[in-house]
């Protein structure tokens, strides 16, 4: 059984940083393409950032490019998403997504991925 846990969400201001974990039990975590998503009230599931496994390619949404970081410990199974100058419209839930193994290239589409946690709130006030 496949599981991540997403933590380190919260409420901050804008221009404030945050970092979210996604820790993952139940598969090899060091051969499989991860990445984070996004989902606002009222609006799509969106690719946020990725991470291939030996490749170590990353990919960015536009709108995130240049602010965040994602990275990942294999040693710990836990990926991570650094977030700076953070804005209002920032603001949703953060799911953290296993795809696809040994891929060389990051995914933006939901559907190939195939394990994600339950979601940590990010909440950022203007």
């Amino acid at each position: 059984q496949v599981q991540l846990v997403e933590s380190g969400g919260g409420l901050v201001q804008t221009g404030d940083s945050l970092r979210l974990s996604c820790t993952a039990s139940g598969r090899t975590f060091s051969r499989y393409l991860v990445a984070w998503f996004r989902q606002a009230p009222g609006k799509e599931r969106d690719f946020v950032a990725g991470i291939t496994s030996t490749a170590r390619t990353t990919g960015y949404a536009d709108s995130v490019k240049g602010r965040f970081t994602i990275s990942r410990d294999d040693a710990k199974n836990t990926m991570y998403l650094q977030m700076n100058s953070l804005k209002p419209e920032d603001t949703a839930v953060y799911y953290c997504a296993t795809g696809g193994m040994f891929r060389t290239r990051v995914s933006y589409t939901m559907k190939d991925y195939d394990y994600w946690g339950q979601g940590t709130q990010v909440t950022v006030s203007s």
